[in-house]
């Protein structure tokens, strides 16, 4: 029988929670008492839930920076996305896409990292590091911060959709910045709300309403997202995962 694994020294460790699953298993098929194996259950049980709630805690990795300094929005470029994500434009894009399939460069991972290296986010104020610093600096931090390795090759490719830039975008406002659903009223929490006055949906008598082109409680997979890099990549790792 394998014995119990406990967490102590483990926490944030994906394959521990795999040998806690299969400890509790052991557990139970085991011919322990079943006094021991309630006991060891429960043990596990607590600290596999203890884990979580550490997976779930703030950063540590830069719990010493001062937050208020982040997001210097009078030097970003959402005005014009606000301006420019229409559902007509958003539909035209994914028309597009579509189209394009099996026209695309072909390159390896690495290959695409390294194209971004001359783009600078202009929405992210936060940095003015280059794509490819940003990357790695994102997977460090999640390595850092003792997320597991399939979570760090997540932090490393997360924004290669912005090879977008290169390939037909009409600027960085329809790549980069902030994600929000068209077809429906914009709400007052995305940043700068006002800059969406002048966008011809603001006035549109279906897109302008609360519940615009959709039906209450339809859920995310229902409603078009503002197009960009994130759109691009989101169907990409349902596709390859197992």
């Amino acid at each position: 029988m394998r014995m119990p694994v406990y967490l102590e020294n483990n926490t944030r460790d994906g394959r521990a929670l795999d040998e806690v699953s299969d400890a509790v298993d052991d557990a139970i098929h085991s011919n322990l008492p079943n006094r021991d194996v309630s006991v060891n259950i429960a043990k596990l049980k607590a600290q596999a839930q203890a884990d979580v709630a550490a997976w779930d805690s703030a950063a540590q990795f830069d719990s010493e920076k001062d937050k208020a300094a982040f997001r210097d929005y009078e030097a970003a470029c959402d005005r014009e996305q606000h301006t420019k994500q229409t559902v007509e434009f958003n539909v035209r894009k994914r028309r597009e896409f579509d189209e394009g399939r099996g026209k695309r460069a072909r390159m390896g991972v690495w290959e695409a990292i390294e194209m971004l290296e001359t783009l600078v986010d202009d929405s992210d104020p936060d940095t003015e590091l280059s794509q490819i610093e940003h990357l790695l600096q994102t997977a460090e931090a999640i390595r850092r911060d003792g997320k597991p390795e399939w979570m760090q090759v997540v932090g490393l490719v997360h924004d290669l959709g912005k090879l977008l830039y290169f390939f037909g975008s009409e600027g960085q406002w329809d790549v980069v910045g902030d994600t929000f659903i068209v077809g429906c009223a914009f709400p007052d929490q995305i940043i700068y709300p006002g800059s969406f006055t002048e966008n011809p949906d603001f006035t549109h008598p279906t897109y302008s309403s609360k519940y615009g082109m959709y039906e209450p409680n339809c859920g995310l997979d229902s409603v078009m997202l503002s197009w960009g890099h994130d759109e691009t990549r989101a169907p990409f790792p349902r596709k390859v995962s197992p």
